[in-house]
């Protein structure tokens, strides 16, 4: 019998060249979205789930007698119970790595956006400002260098590590501070919290959220950087509290900021980071610093290696 294989959220994946990679395990079902709700019934004959976000728990378990394997796309395991599903013999297999160069990359397009003020000035041109002016250039917001400046990384994994390359590359010098106190860099300085804050010019978070790291950063670190810094947030949302950061950056504490996650997504509309006196200070992206369209690619490319090397495990590859 082929292997009744469903994928659960399809949307979160956005549009992908290679899903048919999926398809030669067996009979492919995909869902665009599934509601809580609806999780039940649509696993209840499937011997291989594929899910982004959505919730497998003991009851969904229960509710599907010929599941063998669990398939996250995504790095984060924290939506399935892992402990129920090895009780029960069930597989667990995640997606790392996929997206190092896009957050990567990401992390500075958002940067570089805010030190060069580049909706400021493709705004100054195209509203025929510039037009009429009688100088070959114009002086508005400053524009600062990334040479030179005090690079801080909150996290140095693989993602934590290609920025800082990036930064070195720029000019910066890059230190870093581990939320775990277990990574070890021979290349980058390891520093207290409390100097990364006090030093930096630009901090970046790339840790994940867990007890070390929630609520991390909150209105009293804040008040410890430079008044000119800038903080980035491509980690998880719940390591900064996002009211003490609008705070901050209204009170001029910092200089600015850029995220891509965030407590509660989508954000809600009266979230207070929407009331940023100045809002060339704040850069806003909905969670999108991971895909790049050959990050999805390779995290399709993940997900089938993971079924293939469960099947061949299980001596039921087809």
């Amino acid at each position: 019998m082929p292997n009744n294989i469903v994928l659960l959220d399809a949307d979160t994946l956005g549009k992908v060249s290679n899903m048919h990679l999926l398809k030669q395990f067996g009979t492919l079902q995909i869902f665009d979205k599934t509601l809580p709700n609806q999780t039940i019934f649509r696993v209840k004959d499937a011997d291989i789930i594929i899910t982004n976000k959505v919730v497998i728990d003991k009851t969904v378990m229960d509710n599907a007698p010929h599941l063998k394997l669990i398939c996250i796309a995504a790095t984060g395991t924290n939506n399935v119970d892992l402990t129920y599903a090895q009780k029960k013999g069930i597989v667990v297999k995640n997606a790392a790595g996929y997206s190092t160069f896009s957050v990567a990359q990401n992390t500075f397009a958002v940067l570089f956006h805010l030190m060069n003020h580049i909706h400021w000035y493709d705004n100054y041109v195209k509203s025929l400002n510039y037009s009429n002016n009688d100088l070959f250039t114009h002086h508005g917001p400053v524009i600062t260098e990334l040479n030179n400046k005090s690079y801080g990384i909150i996290g140095l994994g693989s993602i934590g590590m290609a920025v800082a390359k990036i930064a070195t590359s720029f000019g910066a010098k890059v230190i870093y501070y581990s939320t775990s106190g277990k990574n070890k860099n021979d290349i980058y300085p390891s520093v207290s919290l409390k100097k990364l804050l006090h030093t930096c010019d630009i901090i970046s978070i790339h840790a994940p959220l867990n007890d070390s790291t929630k609520s991390l950063i909150g209105y009293e670190q804040l008040k410890q950087m430079k008044n000119h810094a800038i903080l980035i947030n491509m980690g998880r949302g719940g390591i900064v509290i996002e009211k003490d950061l609008a705070r901050a950056i209204n009170k001029g504490q910092i200089g600015g900021a850029c995220l891509d996650v965030y407590e509660n997504e989508p954000l809600s509309t009266d979230n207070q980071l929407f009331e940023i006196n100045d809002r060339h200070k704040l850069v806003l992206t909905p969670h999108i610093a991971w895909a790049s369209l050959e990050s999805r690619e390779r995290l399709i490319e993940i997900v089938a290696g993971n079924i293939e090397s469960y099947l061949s495990s299980t001596g039921s590859l087809q």
